[in-house]
């Protein structure tokens, strides 16, 4: 009798024959299947994702204010009583070296304040924090700065604009004159970035995307310099433009330094240009006319 003759001893189909078991070799060479919704995770990541939060930044811009005016009465009290005891303080406060030596001892505190923030709190290298990632085309950013520069005089030629501001005064004396140029290449740009590139505009870009990112942090960068510029609406638009291209750099390379340098390349172009129309900051209302 064959095995035809009798369904109870047909070879029977195990349920599921065709396709691996889990412990099948078969099974262990397929990759698991992934759900729909974990592509729409993927795809939705936000563009930065730092690891301080928005109340940060905003503790640390409260920080900046105070910051501002104590060290500023500081330095206006001791010039008064060592360097100018024969002036009143009115007559002190004017003077445009103590604006800069205000300026620098502020970035030194901030500057301690941020690294304590990110290093303290979070527990998270500084300068990879805040993505200062150094380019291979530094050179190529710089140039983007000088042709910022010359492109924003054009723009700014065309602006309404004070005929005196606290910022020309800051050039009354050849002295004066270097020591902002030194700043304006180095430590100003380089903190100014670092907050609005490297601090604000992660938090920014996280919650509201690149662009809205971009445009907001370039907004206060340009509402600072109002006070520079005597209150002039065509001046804090040509910095707000500055800013903008900064951030679309920030964004771009993922880089603070590459925005860095595109903002030393501005500042330095518009302080080479003064140093030689001045001859040396001698002559500054050649500077003026230019």
């Amino acid at each position: 009798m064959s095995t035809s003759d009798n369904p109870q001893l047909e070879p029977q189909t195990p349920v599921g024959a065709g396709s691996p078991t889990p412990d099948s070799p078969d099974a262990l060479a397929q990759p698991p299947a992934v759900p729909p919704s974990a592509y729409a995770t993927t795809s939705s990541l936000p563009a930065e994702n730092p690891v301080w939060t928005g109340w940060d930044v905003l503790a640390i811009t409260g920080l900046t204010l105070l910051t501002i005016v104590a060290l500023q009465l500081v330095v206006l009290l001791a010039a008064h009583w060592i360097a100018y005891p024969h002036e009143n303080l009115a007559e002190v406060a004017q003077k445009p070296i103590l604006l800069l030596i205000s300026q620098f001892l502020i970035y030194l505190v901030i500057a301690a304040c941020m690294v304590m923030l990110v290093e303290g709190k979070y527990h998270v290298p500084f300068w990879q924090a805040i993505r200062w990632n150094w380019p291979r085309s530094e050179w190529r950013l710089l140039a983007l700065g000088v042709v910022l520069l010359l492109v924003l005089s054009l723009l700014e030629n065309l602006l309404p604009a004070p005929k005196d501001t606290p910022f020309e005064h800051l050039f009354d004396r050849p002295r004066d004159a270097y020591l902002l140029s030194i700043i304006a290449v180095s430590i100003g740009p380089l903190m100014e970035e670092i907050f609005f590139r490297g601090l604000l505009y992660p938090v920014l870009a996280r919650r509201m995307g690149v662009l809205w990112g971009v445009l907001l942090t370039a907004l206060p960068f340009g509402l600072i310099h109002l006070p520079q510029y005597g209150w002039a609406w065509g001046a804090a638009l040509v910095i707000f433009l500055v800013g903008v291209v900064c951030g679309a750099v920030r964004a771009a390379t993922k880089s603070v330094a590459a925005s860095f340098l595109v903002h030393v390349g501005y500042n330095g172009t518009q302080m080479l240009i003064a140093v030689v129309a001045t001859h040396g900051f001698r002559h500054m209302e050649k500077a003026m006319a230019f």
